[in-house]
């Protein structure tokens, strides 16, 4: 199995997930030709991808679903909750329920719930069939639960959300009532807690540690990489970019 991203921030989210002959692509807040553009570098056709699934609605992981899967006819996967708030009423989708493992190809998907201000979010982690190795990933939470712990430990390959450092974020540009989102219970997770999940969890199988979704204003990648490196037992971490995301790391 392996992973690679097509952006992670705020201004569009697009993550791939492959094993064997199954590729599927989780969320995609890029325009149908932003997309195709950034995918091109993959040598995948937006023909090939088995399935889209949706975290929740908001823009930057939704703005592009439902052009790419109508214009390429792409079997989309979310709950009910996101898709009432992200897709015309008429689109048909595949239920996705938290606990409830779907297998789609040559990979199974168990769906995290995960708290977000968001109206079903959710969060997965991908199995291989044919080995059981096991691919979290974590982003848009705003405090790390016990059934996150649970659900999240003894990985084989993890990316985890740093979104923000609370002193930038403090001291940072956005608007108070932005900050207090960002930094509140359903918000996003801090490098720190995101930092308390890798101590809280068991990460002897961990082969690949992703830092996603780290804010351009209120947190900055040296940050994020001292403070992992601080950490024993976890790999070296790959730091996942805007504009360019990260290319495929395999679990």
């Amino acid at each position: 199995m392996r992973i690679a991203s097509l952006g992670s921030g705020s201004r569009g989210n697009a993550t791939l997930v492959q094993h064997r002959d199954t590729t599927l692509l989780v969320d995609n807040g890029f325009s149908l030709k932003r997309f195709t553009e950034r995918l091109q570098r993959f040598e995948i056709d937006p023909q090939n991808i088995d399935a889209v699934l949706l975290t929740h609605e908001h823009g930057d992981h939704s703005g592009g679903v439902h052009r790419l899967c109508a214009s390429h006819d792409i079997p989309l996967w979310t709950a009910v909750g996101t898709a009432r708030a992200a897709l015309p009423p008429d689109f048909e989708y595949r239920r996705l329920v938290a606990g409830h493992s779907v297998t789609i190809g040559e990979i199974e998907v168990l769906p995290v719930t995960v708290p977000h201000d968001a109206s079903e979010p959710l969060q997965f982690i991908f199995q291989q069939i044919d080995t059981g190795r096991r691919l979290g990933l974590l982003t848009d939470t705003g405090h790390i639960t016990r059934h996150i712990v649970d659900a999240f430990d003894c990985l084989d390959g993890l990316l985890l959300e740093f979104n923000y450092d609370p002193e930038m974020l403090e001291n940072g540009p956005y608007p108070e009532m932005l900050k207090q989102r960002v930094g509140g219970n359903h918000g996003h997770l801090s490098n720190h807690q995101s930092l308390d999940l890798l101590r809280r969890i068991d990460t002897g199988n961990l082969v690949c540690l992703i830092a996603a979704h780290i804010s351009e204003k209120n947190n900055a990648p040296a940050i994020v990489d001292e403070l992992i490196r601080q950490l024993d037992d976890v790999p070296e971490p790959v730091l996942a970019s805007q504009d360019s995301g990260f290319d495929w790391i395999t679990v």
